[in-house]
């Protein structure tokens, strides 16, 4: 779920509390979370409304100046439903701590390692942790297609499996591709599996 800047501003700011999505089905649930550029959101309801919802009093509280606003920014079409997202700022995101932590432990590195090297055997095709971290290290802010390409690797499943580097901390995503981040480099500074010749 994807939320413009200036919305999210507001959230954090305490102005905007809502979202509306038309959907053919929910991509967030009440009691979930979205990692955002401004640090976390929490869910906290998921409700399928009518479009007389869509009021000036609800556009305001979603950061949009009026009701025709907020319908523009919809798909309302027949076969979607609308659904009032109700959200609020919890706090920055954690992952930015965890990837500016370089000081890796020797624990840290094996717990690392480990959850790259089931991150390799899980996959249908083959090892490629290795492989897309000196990609990233090598080529940052270069477009994930562009990377994914490279790699011989469909774009649409780069991009969820870097989003499992992000996670670990490894990874950071700019406006444009990604970069490593402090923890990343320090953990490919000591050696991370390499891709068999």
């Amino acid at each position: 779920m994807l939320i413009r800047r200036a919305q999210l501003d507001g959230i954090v700011r305490g102005d905007v509390t809502l979202a509306f999505r038309s959907w053919l089905r929910p991509t967030v649930r009440a009691g979930g979370t979205l990692h955002t550029s401004v640090g976390l959101l929490e869910i906290e309801a998921v409700d399928p409304v009518k479009e007389t919802a869509l009021t000036s009093a609800a556009a305001r509280q979603a950061g949009f100046a009026s009701a025709e606003e907020l319908r523009a920014s919809l798909r309302l079409e027949a076969d979607r439903t609308i659904y009032r997202i109700r959200l609020r700022f919890r706090g920055a995101d954690p992952r930015v701590a965890l990837r500016n932590d370089a000081r890796l432990t020797a624990d840290d590195r094996a717990e690392l390692l480990d959850r790259l090297a089931r991150y390799d055997g899980a996959s249908r095709r083959g090892p490629w942790t290795s492989v897309t971290l000196r990609a990233i290290r090598e080529r940052p802010a270069t477009l994930a297609g562009t990377l994914a390409a490279e790699l011989g690797f469909e774009r649409a499943w780069f991009k969820t499996n870097v989003r499992k580097l992000k996670a670990l901390g490894l990874t950071e995503s700019l406006e444009v591709g990604y970069r490593l981040s402090p923890r990343g480099e320090a953990l490919l500074g000591v050696g991370t599996p390499r891709k068999k010749a």
